[in-house]
């Protein structure tokens, strides 16, 4: 990775001393400003290099548009709500976080939550200073034996399933990257979300918050639920549908919720908080003197890190990654934004999830930053959750250039994609078992089509694309002459309808990269 130079670091709000004092030890100059009013951190920020954060400053479009100098913005915490990275990732801004640093803190908050739902702690407290002595009233359930499904099990989740376990509850969970395998080592078993709902006694969200996350607790995920269900969110708020949670609380449907975290903080409408099964905390998931210490330190360690080249952690933007890496590294996290982009545009439901991906990469050109970044690149264009990601490298050297294998299941299809990189292009070599006899540059605007084979097709496609008015400026076809195979024609623009085509070909896709 080639290093970055940050010579200064603004640090908009209170953060552990230990970060400053990294940074200063390594040469970057260091100003705390808190509590900035957003004309004054869009005025301060143009002189400097990096920012640091946490949670209560708003990095918007605004304030990162304010300024050319600002090469990365560090979120001492796990989340990157507050930072509107697609604005970042524009202006080549990386964004990074500290993923690992409030992990604990986060997890045992969890565990408290859980405990209390199930004993009515804070309830009888609050009664107890009332002058009252009502035994029945908070009559609770034991933990153990119970069912706990954890959705998301990345760090917080693992570490809330081996707590929850020494309750003897038995943990279930759902996560699209961790395999199943991994987790069942720490004694989670894996199923899709349609088969945890109904199981549950228990549920704890851990997901980042992204469009296929938002309501992931429905109305209609709560009426697939055990009635009585009790919920738990440490997470980020809005996984939870605030409204569908109000109204399964209010018809018994679920039978209590912890919540540390709400699409509005602090909340105007304070129906769940003030409902009398519902506990709830002011976003204290990090907020332990341990968590801010480890998130303080990390960022800046971290930063340091990329100041001297070294490895790259809790970057979040891969876009902005590949300017950070040699340029082979770059040129193979293109080809991983490149396949994933064919495959998704080219199954039969270009919209719908993706139900299974498998990347393999291989090479030893491929190198593991590198490949660890195909692999989010590709995974970027899974549009929801898909229920399992497997990944896999071979370091053989079967290929100079390195390849890049993906399959991915779609509606109970199946689509697979092989590409290289030749002479510093992106390449596709194969789709869906159709071996190209001439590799497909992945750059410009594609057509691919699925057809029989016919003496007459590359002509009858080329008068069909003229009639649009699209000039065809190349063509790949498969080696094989037998069945139906995918071809790829270079246009000199996208095509207007592909239902043009639907008198030569069986399917049509077009993409511009």
């Amino acid at each position: 990775m080639a290093p970055i130079t940050i010579r200064s670091v603004l640090i908009s709000e209170s953060v552990d001393p230990r970060c400053r004092a990294v940074l200063e030890e390594n040469g970057i100059r260091v100003t705390e400003r808190p509590n900035m009013k957003t004309e004054e951190l869009m005025a301060e920020i143009q002189n400097y290099d990096g920012l640091v954060v946490r949670s209560a400053t708003k990095v918007t479009a605004d304030i990162i548009n304010a300024t050319d100098n600002l090469k990365i913005i560090g979120r001492a915490g796990t989340g990157v709500d507050n930072v509107d990275v697609d604005a970042a990732t524009k202006k080549g801004v990386i964004v990074m976080n500290t993923p690992s640093g409030n992990t604990i803190s986060a997890a045992e908050l969890t565990c408290i939550m859980l405990m209390n739902l199930s004993r009515n702690v804070p309830q009888a407290t609050m009664s107890m200073k009332q002058g009252n002595w009502d035994r029945k009233k908070f009559m609770g359930s034991e933990l153990f034996g119970k069912v706990l499904g954890i959705v998301g099990l990345g760090r917080i989740g693992k570490e809330v399933a081996s707590r929850m376990q020494s309750f003897g509850m038995k943990t279930i969970g759902y996560d699209p990257i961790t395999p199943p395998e991994v987790s069942a080592s720490w004694g989670v078993e894996q199923m899709s979300l349609e088969k945890l709902w109904p199981q549950c006694d228990y549920i704890t969200v851990h997901t980042p918050l992204m469009p296929s996350t938002v309501g992931l607790l429905s109305d209609e995920t709560f009426a697939l639920c055990k009635r009585g269900v009790k919920v738990v969110n440490c997470a980020r708020g809005g996984i939870i549908d605030e409204a569908a949670l109000l109204r399964a609380l209010e018809s018994g449907q679920c039978g209590g919720a912890g919540l540390d975290v709400f699409v509005e903080e602090p909340p105007k409408d304070r129906s769940l908080v003030n409902h009398p099964n519902v506990i709830s905390c002011p976003h204290l998931g990090a907020s332990t003197k341990e968590a801010q210490a480890r998130c303080g330190e990390d960022i800046a360690l971290q930063i340091v890190d990329m100041v001297k080249g070294k490895n790259l952690i809790g970057a979040v933007n891969a876009q902005v990654l590949a300017s950070t890496f040699s340029q082979e590294s770059h040129q193979l996290i293109k080809l991983g934004e490149a396949v994933g982009a064919v495959l998704q545009s080219c199954s039969a439901s270009p919209k719908a999830p993706w139900s299974h991906v498998q990347i393999t990469t291989q090479g030893e050109v491929i190198g593991y930053v590198a490949k660890e970044d195909i692999h989010r690149c590709i995974i970027l264009h899974c549009v929801t959750l898909t229920p399992q990601v497997n990944q896999s490298h071979s370091a053989s050297n079967v290929a100079a250039e390195g390849l890049c294998q993906v399959e991915v299941g779609v509606n109970g299809c199946s689509y697979k994609a092989i590409g290289s990189v030749r002479g510093g292009v992106p390449v596709l070599l194969e789709l869906s078992d159709s071996v190209f006899r001439q590799p497909v540059t992945l750059n410009g605007n594609l057509l691919f089509f699925k057809a029989s084979a016919d003496p007459q097709l590359l002509t009858s496609v080329i008068g069909l694309l003229a009639a649009e008015g699209v000039e065809v400026e190349s063509f790949s076809g498969p080696a094989d002459r037998a069945g139906d195979l995918w071809y790829c024609v270079g246009m000199s623009s996208l095509i207007k309808d592909l239902n043009a085509l639907k008198p030569v070909v069986k399917h049509a896709a077009q993409l511009s990269i």
